[in-house]
């Protein structure tokens, strides 16, 4: 498509001289925006991503894929629909589990609010998510009556460690002759976990099933099954297996889509503003290409003529044009590919790096739930934004390659 002669002369055109130097600042600037786009474009899609893979393996480490509970009264034959469920070939795991607000105090005077959750031990120790971050103890000890679980911030909150003894006080009290006293019970920590999500790290307690059954005064009945799918996908077909499993029973299942699906739409949406937003930097950095090659076309008035007395044609004026855009656009891409993955791969270095010379806290978990910047590079996202660096680029060379070839030689001469 574009022989040597065009090559030359548009390798010629991009090599500044004396006297040319504005059009080759313009290109340059041209050059270093679209890199800069390209790169953080890449850089930003590949967190929005991570954010949401995390995020999502997080929640649905602990959370579960689907939520079997009772529509009518409490959830009592919980073991032999656990049973059931397990049975079918898109279950992995089936946990009955029972949950409950509490108010958690020490000896010192520390207090905290906290969501209690009781679990069978096997239960808990097959769930990875928390056995694979136990920071302090072991899941060995988590059982009995007064054994409990708790994330590191809130461990550190209360300022108690492995085998301090911390209060556990339930908002439902008892009713006595002298009014209604808060129900309130001692119980030991055997583990300490981190997940990595604020919400969880400092708000989740757990404890054996049965102590929580004892703790919430529901003998023999759970608030829910949390089942575990082999394909996280399949809830639909799942959930249709589990109704005709649990025939006869009134049961509602709440799939993990639907019971978080205003807080990933809202992570969908700020991915696809943050997109359209950045990608207006590639854009103004394509008019720069345009400013940079009308200069240039003005500038090369007089060799165009000459080109075109010698014998070249318009398609060849306009091929030469052409060349020179799509180096500015090509190199500023290729420049913006590397530069984003580069600091995508080395971001929690960057990060660490920011806040050890600011002393600030970059990327604070508590506002961003998580305790380090995650990023994920998606190869079809990546090839996108470089799809859409060199198409801007591209379209952008057109108009001043058209008006370059349609120059007239001769009134290009006259006023030289």
């Amino acid at each position: 498509m574009f022989g040597a002669f065009e090559r030359a002369v548009a390798a010629r055109y991009l090599r500044a001289r004396r006297g040319e130097r504005a059009v080759s600042v313009i290109a340059g600037f041209s050059l270093a925006g679209i890199a800069l786009g390209v790169a953080t474009l890449i850089v930003v899609l590949s967190v929005m991503g991570g954010f949401r893979q995390e995020l999502l393996s997080r929640i649905l480490g602990l959370n579960g894929h689907l939520g079997v509970v009772m529509t009518e009264g409490p959830f009592r034959d919980y073991a032999e629909a656990a049973t059931r469920i397990r049975a079918l070939p898109q279950v992995a795991q089936a946990a009955p589990t029972l949950e409950g607000q509490v108010l958690i105090t020490t000896d010192a005077g520390a207090s905290a609010g906290a969501l209690v959750r009781g679990i069978a031990p096997a239960d808990l120790r097959a769930r990875r998510i928390i056995a694979d971050n136990i920071r302090a103890g072991s899941l060995v000890d988590f059982d009995g009556e007064d054994a409990i679980a708790i994330g590191t911030l809130l461990a550190r909150k209360l300022d108690v460690s492995v085998g301090d003894r911390i209060t556990l006080v339930s908002p439902e009290g008892r009713v006595t002759v002298f009014g209604t006293v808060p129900r309130l019970k001692a119980y030991r920590v055997v583990a300490i976990f981190e997940v990595g999500m604020q919400d969880y790290d400092a708000g989740f307690v757990y404890m054996p099933l049965p102590a929580a059954q004892l703790f919430f005064r529901s003998p023999g009945a759970v608030s829910q099954i949390e089942v575990f799918l082999h394909n996280p996908d399949d809830t639909w077909q799942a959930a249709a297996a589990i109704r005709r499993a649990l025939t006869g029973r009134p049961v509602g299942i709440l799939d993990w889509q639907r019971a978080n699906s205003s807080f990933f739409q809202i992570v969908e949406v700020q991915r696809n503003v943050m997109f359209l937003i950045l990608a207006l930097i590639i854009l103004v950095a394509a008019f720069n290409i345009i400013s940079s090659l009308v200069m240039l076309v003005k500038d090369k008035g007089r060799d165009i003529a000459i080109l075109r007395t010698m014998g070249a044609g318009r398609g060849a004026v306009m091929r030469i044009f052409l060349l020179c855009g799509a180096a500015i656009g090509g190199i500023g891409t290729l420049a913006g590919l590397g530069l984003g993955l580069l600091v995508t791969a080395n971001l929690e270095h960057i990060r660490q790096g920011l806040m050890a010379a600011t002393g600030t806290t970059v990327f604070d978990p508590e506002i961003y739930f998580l305790t380090q910047i995650p990023a994920v590079v998606n190869p079809w996202e990546v090839g996108q934004v470089v799809g859409l660096g060199l198409l801007l680029s591209l379209l952008a060379t057109l108009f001043p390659s058209w008006r370059a070839a349609r120059l007239d030689p001769v009134e290009a001469l006259r006023h030289e």
